[in-house]
């Protein structure tokens, strides 16, 4: 096992069709993991091995990989782009110590390019950038830079002047050691360009200003002389990325298999180990507990992938401390039981070899695991702790599925139950009114690729409805003093409980609140209210679980035998549900955040069908002869907008989403 510090744990992240994985293929041949250049375009990656990966070009699971660099391991996950997988990404930074954030040298900072920079900013997860593509007609990395600059509210360190533009583009100066990297059957390193020495020293001087205005050891050296080490710059770099007070900016094309190495470098140089991160917090039973990334420590880890395929159930891990050895006993700290490891992997996307231990920091699979779920923590059964999993979605847009042949039923029901257990943001339910099997997730796409994974993974035969939404429903008007009498005697002990509510409308969520006086209603049948009220949000007036409303408990009554905690509970739940259809109630639909890239002939059919949609147009900006439109508009009206939208602008536009939250259904 390596050290600590010799381990590098990132991700790619990125807008679909920035190149992650291309990048990610390049650094794998770079590296001399693999010994021929993987492409999407040819379906041979090794990241996206995946059948409905290759056929649709797009990344859908995150694919685990490693390679070694300047005596560095780095474990690398390669996640997915398209707003749908999302899950995949918020698992994947969980787990990861810093990341590289892929852009479009032509589209800069792009819809879902800033979803997953903000939820690494949740996870407090380092990065650099790379600005991608800089081949392509109109790459531009000043342009990209700033995109970065103003839409993610970060101060970008370009740290390469590129040598030459678009088709041109051989190589980049290494602002930091001024020196040139070009790229024709290799890499070569030589003097900057004559050219390109003015500019170069130029960007160098206001590469040092930017520093040294944010790294009080920059400015101490930057004001005895105007400019700054090879050696101070680097450390500056280094520690202002770990702070995330600034990101370090490179660029090349993958491509073309240029500026990978220099990526590489600064992978090492400037993103963190495992070792100079805090140590991982957890908890048991109320009590904080850490666990450095030490070896020797008790062991800990995070369970944040499950995959079932040729090689058995095999379960991802981030250990965070300690030493598993192959046959050793785990605790699932989260279902309370102990389990036995099999067999411990390294991982390389689909192929695997076996280890005897894996170490603190070490991102491994392990075979042998029955019931431990992604978000499990596994820690020796000794020293147990709970590790926060990932938030899981809400899932959005469901689809109703049965077998075609009656027989296959319970094949179907196992099919899913696995599906949902590989992606958490799957969720499957019957519904009650009208029986059917329904299908849950964040999008359309995910629910095809689940579908067609059950039709070619297990040769089912699946009937699909029509995509449908989830509804929710909120409070448009309250109602006060609201009395519910709970009295039932049916021999033996009673059920006696009394109690007066009022209803408010809220922004968002429930809240909870007790102004009874005199004890007219103890502290625990209190509590028993709030439950039962809880339960009453499963289903409101209108049939859909309710939302936004302040439930406030203002009096009520006992009986000195027959009051009780359940009484209570039943007497809250039907005074909500008494309440709620005295309210006026409004019906929530869930809305998307859509970005559609068009070209300026097409802008006028464009809107049309969006307003049709009952879209709300609420940006608007040109970008090389081409108009980005933003609209919030309703996700049930986005279903066949693929389709409607290549066909209005003769397959020249495209368009992403992501989630924008309810709002009251217009339609």
């Amino acid at each position: 096992m390596r050290t600590t510090r010799k381990l590098r744990n990132i991700g790619i992240l990125a807008h679909v069709d920035a190149g992650k994985t291309t990048v990610t293929e390049r650094i794998l041949y770079v590296t001399g993991t693999t010994y021929k250049r993987g492409e999407v375009h040819h379906g041979t990656t090794v990241t996206d091995f995946d059948p409905q990966e290759r056929e649709r070009g797009i990344t859908i699971s995150a694919a685990a990989v490693s390679c070694d660099w300047r005596g560095c391991r780095v474990n690398l996950i390669d996640t997915p782009g398209h707003v749908d997988f999302a899950g995949e990404v918020e698992r994947a930074l969980r787990v990861l110590d810093g990341a590289v954030a892929v852009f479009d040298a032509v589209a800069g900072v792009e819809p879902q390019s800033e979803s997953v920079w903000r939820r690494a900013d949740r996870h407090g997860v380092p990065r650099l950038a790379f600005v991608n593509k800089l081949d392509r007609a109109g790459a531009d990395l000043d342009r990209a830079v700033e995109s970065i600059r103003t839409r993610l509210g970060v101060v970008p360190l370009a740290v390469q002047l590129p040598i030459g533009r678009e088709d041109g583009f051989t190589g980049v100066v290494d602002l930091v050691r001024m020196r040139a990297l070009t790229w024709d059957d290799g890499l070569r390193e030589g003097p900057v360009p004559a050219e390109l020495s003015d500019e170069a020293v130029r960007r160098r001087r206001l590469l040092a200003e930017t520093v040294a205005s944010l790294h009080p050891l920059a400015l101490e050296e930057y004001a005895d002389r105007p400019e700054l080490s090879e050696r101070t710059l680097v450390t500056a770099l280094r520690e202002l990325t770990l702070s995330r007070e600034a990101v370090v900016v490179l660029c090349g094309s993958a491509y073309r298999n240029r500026g990978i190495e220099p990526l590489l470098d600064a992978v090492v140089a400037y993103l963190p180990g495992p070792a100079d991160l805090p140590a991982v917090r957890g908890e048991w039973r109320g009590e904080r507990r850490e666990r450095p990334a030490d070896p020797a420590a008790p062991f800990a880890a995070l369970a944040f992938k499950v995959s079932t395929g040729t090689g058995g159930r095999l379960t991802f891990l981030r250990v965070y401390s300690g030493t598993l050895e192959k046959g050793a006993s785990v605790y699932d700290a989260v279902a309370g039981r102990t389990e036995r490891v099999g067999r411990i992997l390294h991982v390389q996307a689909d192929r695997y070899d076996e280890l005897d231990r894996a170490g603190a920091g070490d991102i491994v699979a392990v075979a042998g695991l029955k019931a431990a779920r992604a978000g499990a923590t596994l820690c020796a059964p000794a020293e147990p702790l709970v590790l926060e999993p990932p938030d899981a979605a809400e899932p959005v847009v469901s689809v109703a599925v049965e077998a075609r042949r009656r027989t296959d039923a319970g094949r179907l029901a196992g099919a899913l139950a696995r599906l949902v257990e590989e992606e958490p943001s799957l969720v499957v339910r019957t519904d009650a009114e009208t029986g059917q099997t329904l299908l849950s997730g964040m999008g359309e796409l995910q629910l095809e690729v689940a579908v067609e994974r059950v039709r070619r993974v297990h040769g089912l035969e699946v009937a699909v409805g029509r995509p449908r939404v989830t509804y929710r429903e909120t409070v448009g008007r309250g109602v006060s003093g609201v009395l519910y009498r709970h009295v039932k005697q049916d021999g033996g002990a009673g059920q006696y409980a009394v109690v007066t509510i009022d209803v408010a409308p809220l922004e968002s969520g429930f809240a909870f609140g007790s102004a009874v006086t005199g004890g007219r209603v103890p502290r625990e049948y209190v509590a028993a209210v709030e439950a039962g009220c809880r339960d009453a949000l499963a289903e409101g007036p209108l049939g859909h679980e309710v939302t936004g409303l302040r439930v406030t408990l203002t009096d009520g009554a006992t009986h000195p035998k027959d009051s009780s905690e359940p009484a209570f509970r039943t007497a809250g739940r039907l005074a909500l549900r008494e309440a709620l259809r005295r309210c006026a109630m409004v019906l929530l639909e869930p809305m998307s955040e859509v970005t559609v890239t068009t070209p300026d002939d097409a802008v006028g059919p464009v809107l049309g069908d969006l307003a049709a949609r009952r879209g709300r147009v609420t940006g608007s900006a040109g970008a090389s002869g081409s108009t980005v439109l933003t609209a919030v508009v309703p996700l049930a009206e986005l279903f066949g907008y693929a389709t409607g939208l290549r066909g209005r602008t003769r397959g020249r536009a495209g368009f992403t989403t992501r989630p924008a939250g309810y709002a009251p259904a217009t339609g």
